[in-house]
């Protein structure tokens, strides 16, 4: 790979971003559910990959259990499960993020991801809120959000403007200049999905994205078709499928945030090249 093609990758990212942001909601969706559901789940769908094989079966148990636990909660007090996957995932996002950087600055990128683009979309982020919770978001809470998102978004400009990160740059300026979905569908790839994805491809040692794809295949195809089964069990309870797409992508990633960590085996300097487990 070249080394202006990531450049060029972000630049058609932007592009198609752009483009949907200038549609309607329901297209703004679309992008998001391919933005998340499809190109952001690489990263997840090597998690087998990195777990032991004796600690496998144990591992799925906890993973299936989790997943079920979590659509179950979606299904009966969404009102409840979108907080905790919001600050469950801010909390992943800081975990993971930056590690090269100190704890607020990492804590700043993971909480930025959630509340950034309420900052100057408070009203359609709202509206997003009560979608997917089904219950009306009290005016509070986004103000706290936008107060919140303010302060980080802050705190990532500067990080980007000292370390000339440009990648960090669009990110955020996507957070905060693009509606929400789509806004986070583009911070969520560039900043978290993508290097992820990368760092995966790593410690399996695996020696190209395409490589990396095809070890990953059978269990990405299988998260594809949950994901798509459960957002449209949920249309049938929130016609505009904003719940469904929260419900999906929430179900896949809650045992991705919290049993995956519990079972990933230490890294490895000299790794297999085979993608352990993945069919390779």
């Amino acid at each position: 790979m070249t080394r202006s093609a990531p450049l060029i990758g972000r630049g058609a990212l932007v592009l198609v971003a752009l483009a949907a942001s200038a549609g309607p909601r329901a297209g703004q969706l679309v992008f998001a559910i391919l933005a998340l559901g499809v190109v952001g789940m690489a990263h997840g769908a090597s998690d087998l990959g990195v777990v032991a094989p004796a600690r496998r079966p144990v591992f799925l148990l906890f993973y299936a259990a989790v997943s079920l636990i979590c659509l179950a909660w979606w299904t009966a007090f969404p009102a409840i499960a979108l907080p905790l996957f919001l600050i469950a995932s801010a909390l992943h996002f800081a975990a993971e993020d930056a590690p090269d950087t100190s704890w607020p600055e990492r804590c700043a990128l993971g909480t930025g991801l959630i509340a950034a683009p309420a900052l100057f979309h408070p009203g359609e982020y709202a509206a997003l809120l009560d979608l997917a919770a089904g219950a009306t978001t009290p005016p509070a809470i986004v103000t706290a959000l936008r107060l919140i998102g303010g302060v980080v978004s802050v705190m990532m400009i500067v990080r980007a403007g000292r370390r000339r990160d440009g990648t960090l740059a669009v990110g955020t300026a996507a957070l905060l200049l693009l509606p929400p979905l789509v806004g986070f569908s583009v911070g969520f790839l560039i900043l978290h999905a993508l290097p992820q994805t990368e760092a995966r491809r790593r410690r399996m040692a695996l020696a190209s994205q395409p490589t990396y794809l095809r070890a990953i295949a059978p269990v990405l195809i299988a998260a594809l078709l949950i994901g798509s089964l459960v957002g449209m069990l949920f249309l049938r309870i929130e016609t505009s499928g904003v719940r469904g797409l929260f419900a999906a992508i929430a179900a896949l990633a809650m045992p991705h945030l919290l049993v995956t960590p519990a079972f990933t085996r230490p890294a490895t300097r000299h790794a297999p090249s085979r993608a352990v487990g993945l069919g390779l």
